[in-house]
């Protein structure tokens, strides 16, 4: 759990939930042995200034490229991207998508909406957008996992990374945590 800011407590309980111990990164040394890693929702540009400051970055695209399992959601989903509509902010740029930060509008503007997520199962999945990006463009390799009736991209998958625009930690369903440990589960086989 990349703990520097944002909701990652919410996210440690959701996979303590789950029987599964949450441990919180904050410094490179703390990437060794981890078998996942979640980018919380937060602020994105808080996140990567201080990503920078503790020398994670580099830590982060080499973890990713070894195949370690990463699930971004919100804040999350930016710091993956390789794109961003408005370029403001250096992202690990891991993950061949391109998003718009803060899609749909102010915090005051934070909505819930019931999606259909093939992927986990007939139930729709109630998902929390507080200030949330969209992905308005996938690359080869991304599959997209959900949309909004609108059409507009709100989760997607590239091999072992994860994203959701929305905050799963925050809707009392643990299908996208328990979807992100049987990647996790996967890459160890």
């Amino acid at each position: 759990m990349l703990a520097l800011q944002g909701a990652f407590l919410e996210h440690v309980q959701m996979l303590e939930s789950l029987g599964v111990q949450g441990v919180e990164v904050r410094l490179p040394e703390q990437l060794k042995d981890l078998d996942g890693l979640v980018i919380p929702g937060g602020e994105s540009t808080a996140i990567t200034k201080l990503m920078h400051h503790y020398h994670l970055t580099d830590p982060l695209r080499e973890l990713a490229s070894r195949g370690i399992p990463i699930f971004g959601t919100c804040a999350g989903l930016i710091v993956l991207a390789k794109h961003l509509t408005a370029n403001n902010v250096e992202t690990l740029g891991l993950m061949d998508i391109t998003v718009a930060r803060n899609a749909f509008g102010r915090q005051l503007d934070s909505f819930e909406a019931e999606i259909d997520v093939p992927a986990l199962g007939k139930a729709l999945f109630k998902a929390v957008f507080i200030r949330a990006p969209i992905i308005e463009k996938v690359g080869t390799g991304v599959e997209v996992l959900a949309k909004l009736e609108n059409g507009t991209i709100v989760a997607a998958r590239q091999d072992k990374l994860l994203v959701t625009a929305f905050h799963p930690e925050l809707s009392g369903d643990a299908r996208f945590h328990r979807y992100f440990l049987d990647i996790i589960k996967d890459k160890r086989h």
